[in-house]
């Protein structure tokens, strides 16, 4: 089975899913910008999706969930897939960068560690990418889910 045969049953999956939530949205399936290995499963609609996101995203992440779940019974070697409604995993990661930003320098000039909001892994992740290039300032995920959290600290030179 190819890409295009790939992104076509997620696709349909997706639809699937949602219309059965009472959503109408349109999907398109693309792959990741930096992660060819990914796949984005990008939902818009006029409606309000809100609901569909959730407090903190949590309904998304469960929605990616269950269309994994879906996808896998469907494609043997199903892509590895992230799920985003009306671009909300594009802003909450310019969020995040921002939120990482300011603390990092809020570190910097205290020289006090400072733990973030919990966090999902994905987030997690995000944070510590965008921190990765500061050399005075290090950064270690502490705490058990859900209330796993990236805690920065300030590296003493």
């Amino acid at each position: 089975m190819n890409a295009a045969e790939h992104n076509q049953i997620i696709s349909e999956l997706a639809i699937g899913v949602l219309e059965r939530m009472d959503f109408h949205c349109a999907v398109a399936v693309s792959p990741h910008p930096q992660d060819a290995s990914l796949r984005v499963v990008e939902v818009t609609s006029n409606e309000e999706l809100g609901r569909l996101i959730g407090k903190n995203g949590q309904n998304i992440f469960a929605l990616e969930q269950l269309l994994k779940l879906l996808v896998a019974k469907k494609i043997t070697d199903s892509p590895n897939l992230m799920l985003d409604i009306n671009g909300y995993r594009k802003v909450r990661a310019k969020q995040l960068a921002d939120l990482a930003l300011a603390a990092a320098e809020r570190v910097r000039t205290t020289k006090k560690a400072e733990a973030l909001e919990p966090m999902t892994g994905y987030e997690r992740r995000l944070v510590h990418m965008e921190l990765a290039p500061y050399p005075d300032i290090e950064t270690a995920s502490i705490g058990e889910d859900p209330q796993r959290r990236v805690v920065i600290k300030p590296l003493l030179l």
